[in-house]
């Protein structure tokens, strides 16, 4: 009995903890478009500590953008790996060029890369990916450009 109400409470401290950290991603993610609307939009799906890569975590969210949308400048900080799910996005990492995916096109940003880039290809259509971060536990998942 001990052990399961062990595994509950360290689950209940992986949701709470998944929850802080989302709000920093929504809040950094969050950007108006050229007509003033919140034109992002983020999902988060879910975050777990990764047995056997110590003090790393994984999570996973969807991010979706209005037409015309885009973000900051701003890294990571961890593995980033991008999925496109509908639509086109362009992307890009400082020192590379810009490349615009479509779905079911990929997308890696390293752990010392800066976003420079990261917004809708399109005016007139959304666009929406996949996010998987593998980084420290309990670091937050966005900061701001060095």
């Amino acid at each position: 009995m001990k052990f399961a109400k062990s595994k509950t409470r360290t689950y209940l401290k992986s949701v709470v903890l998944a929850a802080c950290l989302i709000l920093p991603v929504t809040q950094a993610f969050s950007s108006d478009d050229a007509k003033g609307q919140d034109g992002t939009k983020i999902v988060p799906l879910f975050a777990k500590e990764l047995v056997g890569l110590t003090d790393k975590e994984g999570m996973m969210l969807t991010v979706e953008y209005a037409p015309g949308a885009s973000t900051p400048i701003h890294r990571h900080d961890a593995h980033v790996f991008v999925y496109v799910l509908e639509g086109s996005i362009v992307m890009q990492a400082t020192g590379s060029p810009a490349v615009t995916l479509t779905a079911g096109q990929t997308f890696y940003e390293n752990p010392s890369d800066v976003h420079a880039v990261s917004k809708n290809a399109s005016d007139t259509k959304s666009a929406k990916f996949l996010v998987v971060l593998v980084k420290e536990k309990g670091a937050p998942p966005v900061l701001p450009a060095k």
